[in-house]
């Protein structure tokens, strides 16, 4: 929306200056992208009037001119312009004068002739890019006059950048109402005086087939003396300065109207109208000849306005070219009409049409303001043609307007959202100042919003325009507070940062990856694949939540080595999902990689490639006050004989192991992983420390050795001495294996080591040789193993 500050001062004429106005402006929501003077800097300009032209002397192109400036004697002046007459009446740059451009004016001989001054087009002032000759100025522009004062070149345009609900503020009217309710300041609206209707049988029949679409149609039709009078200054100046320009009186009136108030209107010649006139949706096969000559195929959902012979407008959007008015149709017929939101919009769009009717009409127009239109219209036309006939104004009106129902505003529900402490008095001045009707009732106001505002429709719109009129850089900042608690910390129970921080401490780096995950590696990589498929995927190899932490340290270990990291160790803590028959599980997991030198390369160490036993000396690290059971166990990913499961106090809680051989050649991996996965939950439970009296005497050992078969885990005979729970044995721990010469096959010797020790007295011989009986008895019975 672009509109000159003077015409808008002459609605309302705030003691903000244009800058201050601009802001007020942005911080009320409506944006002002541009404000610019409509003409550069330049004075001692004024009107010359030319007296008297002589050919001259020594140029045949060159004028010797004799300019009155209001001054006590005529200027001789040297003009090479084609245009200049006798008589006229053109800009005078006098000597001292800066133009734009920094061009000063000074007092010069051209060809042997003095002269005094220098007339001046358009483009010498910078209020054009073309030089059509001199600027003709009005004939009753007095000498002498400044010509920045005459023009109003100290004028300044505005151009707001308004979101698309603010469709009231498209006039000038309308944000003249705005300023005014902005800055508190008196508004003057247009008055309208209906024209005298001189013709009362002048009336042109019109049917509103679809009064949904088009809820109001106003018509009427007009004589006018002189059609083709020129547009008067006043009101070009105001349509080039809004961003339109001068055609014809007629196309003008409309246009002007149509900035001013915001109401779209089209003239017909009524000469090439043909009967009564319909408002319908278009049939199939017509098709329109529009004002701009393209011509356009209308479809069953585009409205139109049509005559006996078929469409004549495309409505709300644009008119036909065969019922266009030109500077002699001195029979009009002038609409201005309703149309509804839904029924314009997108139709230009579709046509790659752009018009100032369709932008309003889709946001909606002031339907109240149709009548008050097409009167001002009327009365333009009339004033500016040198009088004619008025007829009648013919309204069709169906009865769907759209409804102002009045909505409920709670001050205290305005005061908590804002955070102001504004009184009920406050917030109902606010709202007054928009127009808006008001009605007090218990708990609160019931407002009812104006024809023009189709923004408002619930609460909350309201509050928010309690907001703009009272300032929101007014609105105090004010910090949040609330009250810092120390959040409860079980003692029984680790942090998931304590566990981060383990690994971090072991070496490895943490990595978070997608929850989505490619359904083809959930097939390769999960022991069980996830049956929890996304139904709107952001990308076609992420269309399935993850069942396993797998994938994405696999995916990160195909990136770090793609970009040259050949020793690699990672993790990530992440959520993993499954499905419980209707219910979805979601379980925290930890999950690991290594990969590459079990040690950086150093010159002390030879290059060892990680294995089985490295990882799961890191996962032992994970827990201080419990022992891990690694056992035997299958996972279609991993190495069938370099894997485990991971249980605790009976219960499987994870598994690690080798990448599968077949696994390791699918992703192109020159060496096999390593890799693990543990609930989170069993890593984060922990036993309370409690105390224990130090021992005050020595402890004692004693080593044992014995044979078992080949195929019994060592960590199921610790998990059997340790139950045991012999009296006075405080340590047991397996410190050598040997399978070899002495050892028959089949077999394998474990030797253990036996702490015992009493925290009161010195165990005696007796009870030593009892406990380590105790702990034998306990092998030969459980595992038939033979003391060395």
């Amino acid at each position: 929306m672009k509109f000159s500050e003077s015409w808008l001062r002459t609605l309302v004429n705030p003691s903000l200056d244009r800058s201050a106005l601009a802001h007020a402006l942005t911080m009320a929501g409506l944006e002002v992208e541009a404000l610019e003077p409509v003409a550069p800097m330049f004075d001692r300009v004024v009107v010359g009037e030319v007296k008297a032209i002589v050919k001259h002397p020594q140029a045949d192109r060159l004028k010797l001119l004799t300019v009155d400036v209001g001054q006590k004697s005529p200027l001789q002046i040297v003009c090479g312009a084609d245009n200049v007459t006798l008589g006229m009446k053109a800009p005078c740059a006098l000597v001292g004068a800066t133009l734009p451009g920094g061009l000063e004016i000074k007092e010069a001989e051209v060809r042997g002739i003095a002269s005094f001054g220098m007339m001046c087009s358009e483009r010498e002032l910078g209020l054009s890019q073309i030089s059509g000759g001199l600027l003709v100025l009005a004939p009753d522009a007095p000498p002498g006059a400044d010509l920045r004062r005459l023009l109003d070149l100290d004028d300044h345009l505005f151009t707001l950048k308004l979101t698309p609900n603010r469709a009231d503020c498209l006039s000038v009217q309308g944000v003249a109402r705005e300023v005014a309710a902005i800055t508190n300041t008196p508004f003057a609206p247009l008055a309208v005086i209906p024209a005298p209707v001189t013709n009362v049988n002048k009336q042109r029949e019109i049917r509103v087939q679809e009064d949904i679409a088009c809820p109001r149609y106003l018509g009427r039709s007009l004589r006018l003396n002189h059609p083709d009078a020129p547009t008067p200054a006043w009101m070009a100046q105001r349509l080039i300065r809004s961003g339109l320009r001068p055609k014809s009186i007629i196309v003008d009136v409309t246009n002007y109207v149509l900035i001013e108030l915001g109401q779209p209107l089209h003239a017909f010649d009524e000469d090439n109208l043909q009967g009564a006139l319909s408002v319908r949706w278009a049939r199939p096969g017509e098709s329109l000849t529009l004002l701009n000559e393209q011509q356009v195929t209308l479809q069953p959902d585009m409205l139109v306005i049509a005559d006996q012979s078929g469409p004549v407008a495309l409505a709300g959007v644009m008119g036909g070219h065969a019922t266009a008015v030109t500077p002699t149709s001195s029979r009009v017929f002038l609409e201005s009409a309703f149309f509804s939101p839904e029924a314009i919009a997108g139709r230009a769009r579709r046509l790659t049409l752009s018009s100032d009717s369709a932008y309003r009409f889709e946001r909606g127009v002031d339907f109240s303001a149709t009548r008050q239109a097409l009167e001002r219209a009327t009365t333009l036309l009339l004033d500016l043609c040198g009088g004619g006939d008025a007829g009648a104004v013919v309204e069709v009106a169906g009865g769907h307007l759209p409804l102002r129902a009045p909505v409920r505003v709670r001050p205290e529900r305005v005061r908590r959202v804002l955070g102001l402490d504004l009184s009920d008095e406050a917030m109902a001045q606010l709202l007054g100042r928009l127009g808006l009707t008001l009605k007090t009732v218990k708990g609160g106001f019931d407002v009812t919003s104006p024809s023009y505002r189709f923004d408002l429709a619930i609460e909350v719109d309201f509050i928010e325009e309690i907001a703009r009129l009272y300032g929101y850089d007014q609105i105090p900042a004010v910090p949040p507070s609330g009250k810092l608690v120390m959040l409860p910390s079980l003692e029984a129970r680790k942090a998931e940062l304590d566990v981060a921080l383990q690994m971090v401490h072991r070496g490895y780096q943490e990595v978070v990856t997608y929850s989505f995950v490619d359904a083809k590696d959930e097939m390769t990589l999960a022991a069980q694949p996830s049956d929890v498929a996304l139904l709107n995927p952001i990308a076609s190899q992420l269309s399935v939540m993850r069942s396993t932490l797998a994938v994405g340290l696999i995916n990160s270990l195909q990136f770090n080595l793609s970009h040259k990291q050949e020793r690699i160790r990672i993790f990530e803590l992440g959520r993993c999902f499954s499905r419980n028959g209707s219910d979805y599980v979601q379980n925290k997991r930890l999950g690991g990689l290594i990969y590459g030198s079990r040690y950086p390369e150093q010159w002390g160490q030879p290059t060892e490639s990680v294995d089985f036993f490295d990882l799961k000396m890191d996962i032992q690290a994970l827990w201080s006050d419990a022992t891990p059971i690694f056992a035997p166990g299958t996972h279609p990913a991993l190495h069938p004989g370099r894997s485990a499961q991971i249980a605790l106090e009976g219960q499987t809680v994870g598994w690690l192991g080798e990448l599968h051989p077949g696994v390791t050649a699918l992703y192109g991996f020159p060496n096999a992983p390593v890799l693990f996965e543990i609930s989170l939950e069993a890593l984060l439970e922990r036993r309370i420390p409690s105390y224990q009296e130090p021992p005050r005497f020595q402890p004692v050992r004693r080593d044992i050795a014995v044979l078992v078969g080949q195929e019994v885990p060592a960590a199921s005979i610790l998990e059997a001495l340790q139950a045991a729970r012999v009296p006075g044995v405080s340590e047991l721990a397996l410190f050598d294996l040997y399978q070899g010469q002495g050892v028959a096959d089949g077999k394998k010797s474990l030797a253990f080591r036996i702490v015992m020790q009493d925290t009161e007295r010195t165990l005696t011989e007796a009870e030593i040789e009892s406990g380590v009986a105790a702990l034998l008895n306990v092998l030969q019975s459980q595992f038939s193993a033979q003391l060395r």
